[in-house]
């Protein structure tokens, strides 16, 4: 296992652990409910750049430290600079790493161990999955100080449906991790000391899987979403006649028909 970090193990707002093709990025500013400051937002996207771009990363889980998964937006940093200049800057890096983390080859995880708001939660959404301790909670919460999750909002409605979304954009209220997984926000929900073991469970399973696949896989998922559905079946047609192609469909169909372990390759 190697372990990297943007400054030190100390004073870094983000933390990397690479441990056997899982890359764990983690929020690290616990006493602020890892508010996202500018600065760590250029932090997590140079990472995710970085990390997109390496094949020996499998895939990446975004975690956190200290009670709080992610408060949102630093409004302690966005008040003391009130320009409309900086407030467009701060959002546009945001959106920035949410289109990062959706185009990245590689399947992102969110480990949410506890509450996740406004920006939190458009994180825990914009993850490709997400297993959720009981004792976590969401929420898009601007309402209540007069801003409205609008950013958020773009990963909220692509994740549950119109009247939920509207319900906790509207009114602000935090859902339960229970709730959460019945509006398919999340994945899985698991007991506190259960996070990690089942975060390595979905893991391992992933690793066993073809990259090469899974890369073409969720390019084609976010794709076709945005199409209708006589152009979503031609672009996915296609798609999946190109992973015929790949070397591993071939070893993948060639092992299922000899009834054998596929031994992938990557290509």
């Amino acid at each position: 296992m190697t372990t990297s970090t943007l400054a030190s193990p100390l004073d870094s707002d983000l933390l990397r652990i690479d441990d056997a093709g899982v890359c764990t990025l983690t929020l690290n500013r616990p006493n602020a409910r890892n508010a996202l400051s500018l600065e760590m937002m250029e932090a997590l996207q140079l990472e995710l750049t970085t990390v997109a771009a390496d094949p020996s990363v499998r895939v990446v889980v975004i975690a956190a430290n200290g009670p709080a998964f992610c408060a949102g937006h630093d409004m302690r940093q966005l008040r003391a600079n009130p320009t409309f200049e900086y407030y467009k800057a701060t959002f546009s890096t945001s959106s920035a790493i949410m289109r990062t983390m959706m185009t990245m080859p590689q399947p992102v995880i969110a480990r949410v161990h506890g509450m996740a708001t406004a920006a939190g939660c458009q994180l825990v959404a914009t993850c490709d999955l997400a297993i959720a301790s009981t004792a976590a909670k969401f929420a898009t919460p601007g309402v209540h100080i007069g801003l409205f999750c609008s950013t958020p909002m773009v990963a909220l409605t692509r994740n549950v449906g119109r009247k939920a979304a509207m319900e906790m954009l509207m009114l602000g209220e935090a859902v339960d991790a229970a709730r959460a997984l019945e509006l398919g926000l999340v994945n899985k929900v698991v007991a506190p000391n259960e996070l990690d073991a089942a975060l390595r469970a979905m893991t391992d399973t992933i690793l066993d899987k073809s990259a090469v696949t899974l890369a073409m896989g969720k390019v084609a998922f976010y794709e076709q979403l945005e199409k209708g559905v006589v152009d979503a079946y031609a672009h996915t047609g296609e798609v999946m006649a190109r992973n015929m192609m790949t070397a591993d469909a071939t070893e993948g169909i060639d092992a299922f028909i000899e009834k054998r372990t596929p031994v992938w390759t990557g290509t």
